[in-house]
């Protein structure tokens, strides 16, 4: 394997010892397109039903990777793609003249640019009749084994560029939508009003979320440092500031697992609007979903495997107690601390780390209820020591104003009625220090006392979002999994070069 390979790289860098010989440059700086593959056959095709007679598009300059190679002798075909598509090339003799020797040191995988006019063969294809060939990047490495169909799930995870080279047509729209999906909450958010902003990264308190950051150090402040967990804390600051409509979309990081749907680092967007509370948001979650999926996909209806997901609104809505208590039969009023803890072990919950009741409650409400939220559905109003940001619910002591938005088992938004008296707040996170004393594994939400400070300047009845960019392209994508949306999951460092077996194909 290994003597083969090296016999190909050897290959290649005696070719490109041959161009340079021949005073090419086989990494020139810049080659002018007239246009990409898609744009020049369209513009043949529309040429030739105004004008039949006229068989040409003449004198273009069309570039893109060959991805295949059919000598004839003294003619050869060529395909060329780009992020447009694939179009054929006709190399011939006469046409390109000691140009045409150019064709013994191309490869597979190489960037070709090409000048001629553009004809309809006898067979009926649109193809580039070339009269100039430039090499604009000679590729010193074969593609892989059977590149037409790289399967390899690691290789295409890790080596993306590979995968986007031989799965394009699958793989590359998933990220085209995923950008448009990106552009559409933006859209939606700005028409409504808000403003994006920018917050800090690298902060000293890793708060507004209940998990692990991952630990940094600042040189010349001496100081410790964390990736941000969540942009909550500094968003709402601007609320305090006086912005009555906010939002960001960027990275926050969690140093935990990694599954089909979770990445250490994710895209979020958390938006936060005075005057509103979480039922104001259910209202703006449905509308810009439905908007955004008819939008990309052309209807609110999505496809994943045998299931059909209609996003259009009104989506469904349950209480967090009554669907627990339907689906498992337990009625969290029943159960004290430790009854509970008991009952989830005798229903097959990991019960051997002590944990909190919150925390049981997550584990419960993952197990049993969120397996049959395909359609997507809210579920209302959470107990209050999962949710140490949000607003109690009148009416209802130990439970606060906080939804979650679920589709197809997975969760896809998470929102309260933010809470606004300094004096809980600050109580609440004590509760969750001392829930960090007494469950040591566990993590809770940090103390942050410059927010505690700025809500004593006052916040408004906040209403608050946030929604997971990669798992909402994974639902309008209908991807199985979050690295397929992500083009660069995290992976472990992998030890030598590739296994992946390479061919002149």
């Amino acid at each position: 394997m290994a003597d083969r390979e090296d016999t190909l790289l050897e290959n290649r860098a005696a070719k490109l010892a041959r161009i340079r010989a021949n005073g090419l440059d086989p990494y020139p700086a810049r080659f002018h397109r007239s246009y990409d593959t898609a744009t020049a056959t369209s513009l043949f095709e529309e040429l030739e039903q105004n004008d039949p007679l006229h068989e040409k598009l003449q004198n273009v300059t069309l570039a893109g990777r060959i991805t295949s190679i059919r000598d004839m002798g003294k003619a050869a075909f060529l395909d060329l793609r780009d992020a447009s598509g694939v179009i054929q090339a006709l190399l011939r003799q006469n046409n390109l003249k000691d140009g045409f020797d150019l064709l013994k040191d191309l490869d597979i995988g190489d960037h070709l640019g090409v000048r001629g006019d553009l004809i309809r063969t006898r067979a009926g294809q649109v193809t580039i009749d070339a009269m100039e060939l430039t090499v604009t990047a000679k590729v010193m490495r074969p593609l892989p084994e059977k590149w037409h169909g790289l399967k390899d799930v690691e290789t295409r995870y890790r080596q993306r560029y590979l995968d986007l080279i031989a799965n394009q047509d699958e793989v590359m729209p998933v990220f085209v939508l995923r950008s448009k999906v990106v552009r559409g909450i933006r859209r939606f958010l700005d028409d409504r009003g808000f403003l994006e902003v920018d917050t800090p990264i690298l902060v000293p308190v890793a708060a507004g979320a209940h998990a692990k950051p991952f630990v940094t150090h600042h040189n010349a402040l001496d100081q410790q440092l964390y990736l941000r967990i969540a942009t909550e804390l500094y968003l709402k600051r601007l609320i305090i500031g006086g912005f009555d409509k906010v939002y960001e979309i960027g990275r926050v990081f969690r140093n935990e697992g990694i599954d089909q749907d979770h990445n250490p680092e994710f895209t979020l967007l958390e938006s936060y609007e005075a005057y509103a509370d979480y039922n104001d948001v259910m209202e703006m979650v449905e509308q810009m979903v439905s908007t955004i999926a008819a939008d990309v996909n052309g209807s609110t209806e999505v496809c994943i495997g045998d299931q059909v997901i209609d996003f259009a609104p009104p989506w469904q809505r349950v209480s967090l107690r009554e669907e627990l208590q339907k689906h498992s039969g337990i009625d969290l009023e029943s159960f004290d601390d430790d009854a509970l803890r008991q009952k989830a072990g005798e229903m097959g919950i990991d019960t051997k780390v002590l944990e909190s009741r919150g925390r049981l409650v997550d584990k419960l409400l993952s197990t049993f209820v969120e397996p049959h939220l395909i359609q997507p559905t809210f579920v209302l109003d959470y107990p209050e020591e999962m949710s140490p940001l949000a607003k109690a619910k009148p009416g209802a002591p130990g439970y606060v104003e906080r939804f979650e938005a679920f589709a197809f088992g997975m969760e896809i938004a998470n929102s309260y009625s933010e809470l606004n008296d300094p004096k809980v707040q600050r109580e609440r996170f004590e509760d969750q220090a001392e829930i960090q004393r007494l469950y040591e594994n566990e993590d809770v939400d940090r103390q942050d006392e410059d927010f505690l400070t700025a809500m004593e300047y006052g916040m408004p009845p906040t209403g608050g979002l946030g929604i997971g960019i990669d798992r909402l392209v994974m639902l309008l994508a209908g991807q199985p999994s979050i690295r397929d949306v992500l083009l660069f999951p995290q992976m472990r460092t992998q030890q030598g070069g590739s296994t992946e077996e390479n061919s002149e194909e």
